[in-house]
């Protein structure tokens, strides 16, 4: 059976979309996915990221945030 470890869950607070990010370990082994949900009102998108565009998306997401004000 497929397991599914929940990691975090955001609430945007301009919009309200609601970010929920989980661990994917399947039972035959093999390399974890994270699955990211978003939900915006009635409406869903789902995708699975393998490791590498886990850690090339989240450090876009840093860069973009170090060059915000902070507050």
């Amino acid at each position: 059976m497929t397991r599914l470890s929940s990691l975090a869950h955001i609430k945007v607070p301009l919009g309200g979309q609601e970010i929920d990010l989980r661990q994917i370990d399947f039972d035959g082994g093999g390399m974890s996915l994270l699955r990211t949900r978003i939900r915006e009102g009635s409406r869903f998108t789902v995708f699975d990221i393998d490791p590498a565009t886990a850690e090339a998306w989240g450090q876009a997401l840093i860069a973009w945030a170090s060059t915000q004000p902070k507050g």
